[in-house]
């Protein structure tokens, strides 16, 4: 059994029992899916945006704050490129953002959703390929697993580099995952789970037959109805029971 978890290479868990149909590769997203936020984000954000003057309180922070809210779910380097034009403050920020979160990660600030790790778990014990996904660059994404205990808990993680640079709402990250773990020969057999309308987007334009959006992270249910959901569950840990109900024989 191979227990690496790198970019890119999918791990084997042994020998598990076949799923019983179609949904073979489940592909979840990581913050307000898997992982709770709790802010985290924002807080995140407020230490980037003062590292490059501008100032809480003002409406430009008011104004970068809202579109960083609307756009949970895409690569954060593509959210700075949008809120300050130039690709060197885009890093600048992207760097101070991603060591702030960092930060709060190491000081304990990150928890796993309830049910989520369980999910996973069963999802994988019935012979799924369970592949979790991020909008955060790699060494952040690395930081929550080592911080919540999960690095070997699915069977591939992928943020955005590793799927040529595109995250979020582009569908490339769940492409990657199709590719990378040959699962299933057939983008309808991919499930899609995520909190955001990005989320959504990301899996409707992929092909996967299912997408489904999660109420426990950034958007409601309208919103994520709205950018093309076809089920919206209370959480992740409802995803296992979808598609064993969708398995079952008529």
């Amino acid at each position: 059994m191979t227990d690496t978890n790198t970019a890119g290479t999918p791990r084997t868990a042994g020998t598990p029992r076949t799923a019983p149909t179609a949904y073979k590769l489940v592909v979840l997203d990581m913050a307000g899916t898997t992982v709770a936020d709790g802010g985290l984000v924002e807080r995140a954000f407020e230490r980037a945006a003062a590292s490059l003057g501008v100032e809480p309180g003002t409406p430009g922070h008011a104004e970068k704050l809202q579109y960083v809210r609307d756009t949970m779910g895409e690569s954060k380097i593509s959210v700075f490129r949008h809120l300050f034009g130039s690709e060197e403050l885009a890093r600048r920020a992207n760097s101070a953002f991603e060591e702030a979160y960092a930060g709060l990660v190491d000081g304990g600030l990150v928890a796993p959703l309830p049910g989520a790790r369980e999910a996973v778990e069963q999802l994988r014990g019935e012979g799924r390929t369970v592949v979790l996904t991020t909008g955060f660059a790699r060494v952040t994404q690395d930081a929550i697993l080592d911080a919540l205990g999960w690095q070997d808990l699915a069977d591939l993680t992928l943020c955005p580099a590793d799927a040529g640079g595109r995250g979020r709402p582009y569908p490339d990250m769940v492409l990657a995952a199709f590719l990378r773990t040959g699962a299933v020969a057939d983008v309808r057999e991919i499930a899609v789970a995520g909190d955001t309308a990005y989320d959504m987007l990301s899996g409707r334009r992929s092909g996967a037959g299912l997408v489904a959006g999660v109420l426990t992270g950034a958007h409601g249910r309208a919103a994520l109805a709205e950018h093309g959901a076809t089920h919206v569950l209370g959480s992740v840990a409802e995803l296992p029971a979808v598609l064993d109900a969708l398995a079952a024989p008529e």
